[in-house]
């Protein structure tokens, strides 16, 4: 994807704020125009006037006027700012929402989830630089250049000459240095999205790198990533730093030339003292917004690069969840042929699968880790696309089925369920959030949790045993009370007695005509299933 452009059609188009904001500023630019012009004038004549011997009197209309203009250049600076920071604030705001929405459309293969984060909260954020101040500065470096070099062309046709030929070095080098400012700020918020992304998985598995005594390892990687993001700083303040340098000096190198003209033709007799007076503070005004562009860009920098990301998230096509309706009694699944290839990988996991799952019967996929049974289940779920053959549904392909219609076929319990602060009915009914409370209370006994629906839960679970989440997640899908029950692990964690108890439960639910697998590594659910399909790395048995 090509870089974010100074005015993008992808932020109008994603936020429309954008559109009302630029025509704000382009009202605002033209006042500050005028301003810029009416306040040059007014001291120029008034400077000549008193040099000419002009009665005091004579001055105060002038003068006044010119507090007036001085104090409607504020006003409008003051009112270009304002509306910066709304606009920011709404455009913030629409890309935020539309890209947590298109997040949560994207399969979980599919959703990167700590580059999101970082967008969510610090990323979209750094558009404050652009809204506030780059774009404003983008629209003055249009007009105002432009309304002085029209004044200076009827007032003096050789200064206009003279910065219509120097005006445009200044962009020419913004565009060199931009090159060079936006590699290092891609590259320095690639550091940044590295470092959300490691810190994330280490504060999620702290308390098993605690048991194993790596903590200190993974602070010591924490440490390498914050100290490549912070020489990427570093090397983005430089260039700002080496591009206001250059600015500057051009700027300063083409009003000297300006000066030095009108200076000599002055000295000559062939311009007035108004006339020099004019063109001396109109020519750093001209040259004074394309500088401050140069300037706010680095501020902006961040903001674009963010931008940019939000833009790569926006653009991935969800695969296609609307279709038609799975039927209300599903007598057969069959996976044919189905096999998953991961990017990277060079054998499929799972390897090609043949597995018919039919009604009112409990079966068991086994096999040594890594061998592909959770990616099984989320194809099932139509979370994951197979690489090779296809699920068939009563004998239609899954991948012509809503898929948010065939998941409320299904009643899933993950491995690690995931569990929110509350109390553990309100994590049970996450799987039925209308369900009454005595369907609450039932779910709770099948899935064997003797604990009051009234105890608090914490966050990910805190205040709970690994078991008792896993049944927590358990009681979720019986919640649900679907045709289907795919559940990852039931049982792990749980002693024999509690084991024989909810795989009782279980077998019970297949007897009533559901379909149930689950993944298991337990003994006791293999011998407890009516069929146990065993996984290895290239071939499967059943």
């Amino acid at each position: 994807m090509s870089g974010v452009r100074p005015l993008d059609a992808r932020l109008i188009r994603h936020a429309r704020a954008t559109a009302g904001h630029l025509a704000a500023l382009v009202a605002l630019g033209v006042g500050t125009a005028a301003t810029v012009i009416a306040g040059a004038q007014l001291i120029a004549d008034t400077l000549a006037a008193i040099v000419h011997g002009a009665a005091p009197g004579t001055l105060v209309r002038p003068l006044a006027l010119l507090a007036a203009v001085f104090a409607a250049r504020a006003l409008i600076a003051w009112a270009t700012e304002a509306e910066g920071h709304h606009a920011a604030a709404r455009v913030k705001s629409a890309l935020r929402r539309k890209l947590l929405a298109h997040a949560v459309a994207l399969p979980p293969d599919q959703r990167p989830t700590a580059t999101v984060t970082t967008l969510a909260t610090t990323g979209i954020d750094a558009l404050d630089g652009y809204f506030a101040k780059y774009l404003p500065q983008l629209v003055l470096a249009v007009l105002v250049p432009g309304a002085i070099l029209a004044r200076l062309a009827v007032t003096d046709p050789v200064t206009a000459v003279i910065i219509v030929v120097t005006l445009p070095l200044i962009p020419i080098f913004m565009i060199l240095i931009g090159l060079a400012t936006r590699a290092a700020t891609r590259n320095r918020y690639t550091a940044l999205t590295r470092l959300s992304h490691h810190f994330l998985d280490v504060v999620a598995g702290l308390p098993t790198l605690k048991v194993f005594g790596r903590a200190g390892h993974q602070a010591r990687t924490i440490a390498a990533i914050t100290d490549s993001y912070r020489r990427a700083t570093m090397r983005t303040l430089r260039i700002a730093f080496l591009s206001a340098l250059v600015l500057e000096l051009l700027a300063t190198l083409s009003v000297a030339l300006v000066a030095v003209s009108i200076g000599l033709r002055l000295v000559d007799g062939h311009v007035g003292l108004a006339t020099a007076l004019l063109v001396l503070i109109l020519a750093p005004e001209a040259y004074l917004p394309l500088r401050a562009v140069g300037t706010h860009f680095h501020a902006s920098a961040d903001g674009l690069a963010a931008a940019e990301e939000v833009f790569r998230v926006l653009d991935t096509t969800p695969r296609a969840t609307d279709g038609t309706a799975p039927p209300d009694t599903i007598t057969d699944i069959h996976l044919d042929g189905v096999s998953v290839t991961h990017p990277g990988r060079p054998t499929a996991t799972p390897p090609p699968v043949e597995l018919h799952l039919r009604p009112g019967e409990l079966v068991a996929l086994a096999g040594p880790s890594g061998t592909g049974k959770s990616t099984l289940l989320a194809v099932l779920l139509g979370f994951t696309a197979p690489t090779a053959g296809r699920v068939l549904v009563n004998g239609y392909d899954l991948a012509d089925f809503d898929a948010d219609a065939w998941r409320h076929r299904i009643g899933w319990a993950a491995q690690q369920p995931y569990l929110h602060p509350g109390t553990l009915a309100d994590n049970i009914r996450l799987g039925r959030p209308d369900a009454p409370a005595v369907f609450v209370a039932a779910a709770a006994r099948d899935a064997c949790l003797d604990l009051p629906l009234s105890t608090p839960v914490g966050e990910h679970g805190a205040g709970l045993s690994a078991g008792q989440r896993r049944r927590v997640g358990l009681a979720r899908a019986l919640l649900r009370d679907t045709p289907i029950l795919l559940l990852d692990e039931p049982t792990a964690g749980l002693d024999a007695a509690t084991e024989a108890a909810v795989l009782s439960r279980l077998r019970a639910r297949a007897a009533a005509g559901r379909t149930v697998l689950i993944v298991s590594h337990r003994p006791g659910a293999l011998a407890a299933a009516d069929r146990t399909v065993t996984l290895a790395a290239a071939a499967v048995g059943s």
